[in-house]
C-alpha cells in the first residue's frame, strides 16, 4: 500500500506546466504569467495633477490665508487628456483637472476646496508648498522596471497593471481542459425522476466545478454506463479535447468496476491503494499517442472528493504553471476528539474557524464516505498522520483550508 506522498509524488513525476500562450489581457485573468513583466515607460509617464484645482507657482500663493487671499489671473483650462500649451507665469494660474500633465512654469496645485473656483480669475485661500499634489512622472513604476514576474497569478489587479505599463497581450500558461467522466450504470442526470437503485450525478457536476476552481475547463462526460465497449470508445473520443482526464467510479475490485477493467487491458494505468481514508483505491497513468494523463477516483462522493483535493488539483496547478501546488494548511485547536484508524491518514471534514485570535477546527458529520451533507457543510479537512489513533479535545491538529476561515 502506498502513502498519500508516494503516489502524489508518482502522479506529479511527469506533469509539466502546459506550453506557454500569448492571450489578449481579458483572456489572462486566472492564469499563470510564462513571462517577466518589465515597464517600457514610466508610470506615471509623466507629472500630472493629483487634484481638481489650479496649477500656481508655490511662491505666488505662500502668503495666501482666509483673511488675506492671493488672487491670480486664469490663463487657461486644462481637462485630462489635454495639455497646455501656456506657461504659469507670476500672478498667473491654470486651471486644471485631475490627471491633467502640469503645465510649464507651475509647480504645485492648489485644491479647488481652498479657492472661489474663479474662471477669469481665482481667490485662493490657502498656499500650497513646492510639489503638492503632483504625482510625478515614475513614481509609481520606474521604465524598466520588473513589474510582475513569471509564475504570478494574473487576477483583477494584475490586469490593471499589464495595461498601464503598455501591454495589450501577454504570455501565459493555458487553462488546462479537464475532462470529467462519471461510470456507473446506476447513474443518471441529476434532476431526472430516481427509479429505485438509481442515483443522481453528483461526483460529476462536483468535479466539475472542482476542475474549474482549481483553474481547469473542465468537459463534463456522463454518466456511462457499466459497459467496456462504450467507456473505452467514449475515453478515446476526448482524448482530442484533454490536457488531463479524470473519471470518477469503477476502480474497486468489484464485479463491475469497469474502468479498472478497461484501462488495466491497456498496460499504462497503475491502479494501488493508499493508506488514506477516505479514498483508498485510486489509479493513475496515460492514454494514447499523446500520453495524456489519467487519474482515476473512487466512487464514492466524499472520497471522489477528498481525492481530488489531494492528487488531482496539484496536478492542475502543476499544468498551470503555478509554484505552488498544494491548497494552504494551518494548525488549528481541535474542539471534539475522535479515533482514528492506524496504519491509513485520516482526511475528516471540519469546520475551520477563528476563535479568541486562534484558529479552532470541529469535525463535522461521520467518517463515512458517503456522507455529502457533512461534506457540503465543511470548509477544511483536518489531517491525521497514520501513526495517530486518538485525537483528544484541545489537541493541535494540521488543517487543510478548503475555503476562508471567518
Amino acid at each position: 500500500m502506498r502513502t498519500v506522498e508516494e503516489h502524489l509524488a508518482r502522479i506529479l513525476a511527469d506533469i509539466t506546466p502546459l506550453e506557454p500562450l500569448e492571450v489578449t489581457l481579458s483572456d489572462a485573468r486566472g492564469c499563470v504569467l510564462a513571462e517577466d513583466i518589465t515597464a517600457a515607460a514610466p508610470l506615471p509617464g509623466f507629472d500630472n495633477s493629483a487634484m481638481d484645482g489650479y496649477a500656481v507657482r508655490a511662491v505666488d500663493v505662500e502668503a495666501a490665508g482666509p483673511e488675506q487671499p492671493v488672487v491670480l489671473q486664469v490663463i487657461d483650462d486644462v481637462p485630462a487628456g489635454f495639455r497646455s500649451s501656456r506657461s504659469v507665469l507670476p500672478g498667473t494660474a491654470i486651471r486644471i483637472m485631475t490627471g491633467a500633465p502640469m503645465p510649464a512654469g507651475a509647480d504645485a496645485i492648489v485644491p479647488v476646496e481652498e479657492t472661489d473656483a474663479g474662471t477669469r480669475d481665482v481667490s485662493i485661500t490657502k498656499g500650497s508648498p513646492p510639489g503638492a499634489y503632483i504625482r510625478r512622472a515614475g513614481e509609481d513604476v520606474a521604465a524598466g522596471q520588473l513589474v510582475l514576474q513569471a509564475g504570478e497569478e494574473v487576477g483583477p489587479r494584475q490586469i490593471a497593471l499589464l495595461a498601464a505599463v503598455g501591454r495589450g497581450r501577454v504570455s501565459i500558461r493555458p487553462r488546462p481542459r479537464v475532462v470529467v467522466v462519471s461510470t456507473g450504470s446506476e447513474l443518471v442526470e441529476p434532476g431526472e425522476p430516481l427509479a429505485p437503485g438509481l442515483l443522481a450525478d453528483s461526483n460529476g457536476v462536483m468535479l466539475t466545478a472542482a476542475a474549474w476552481d482549481a483553474g481547469g475547463v473542465p468537459y463534463r462526460v456522463g454518466p456511462i454506463s457499466d459497459d467496456a465497449r462504450v467507456l473505452a470508445a467514449t475515453l478515446e473520443d476526448q482524448l482530442v479535447r484533454a490536457d488531463l482526464i479524470v473519471t470518477s467510479g469503477g476502480v474497486s475490485a468489484g464485479a463491475y468496476d469497469t474502468v479498472k477493467a478497461v484501462l488495466s487491458r491497456l498496460g499504462t494505468v497503475d491502479f494501488v491503494k493508499v493508506a488514506m481514508q477516505p479514498g483508498m483505491p485510486q489509479g493513475h497513468g496515460v492514454l494514447g499517442p499523446d500520453r495524456t494523463p489519467i487519474i482515476t477516483l473512487p466512487g464514492n462522493p466524499v472520497s471522489s472528493y477528498v481525492s481530488f483535493e489531494v492528487f488531482v488539483r496539484p496536478v492542475i496547478r502543476r499544468m498551470l504553471g503555478h509554484p505552488s501546488v498544494h491548497r494552504p494548511t494551518v494548525r488549528a485547536t481541535c474542539l471534539s476528539g475522535f479515533a482514528s484508524p492506524a496504519g491509513k491518514v485520516q482526511l475528516v471534514r471540519g469546520w475551520l474557524r477563528v476563535a479568541e485570535g486562534r484558529y479552532v477546527v470541529e469535525p463535522v458529520g461521520g467518517h463515512g464516505s458517503h456522507l455529502l451533507g457533512a461534506l457540503a457543510h465543511s470548509n477544511a479537512l483536518l489531517i491525521v498522520p497514520a501513526d495517530v489513533t486518538q485525537v483528544s479535545d484541545g489537541d493541535a491538529v494540521t488543517v487543510l483550508t478548503l475555503d476562508r476561515a471567518r
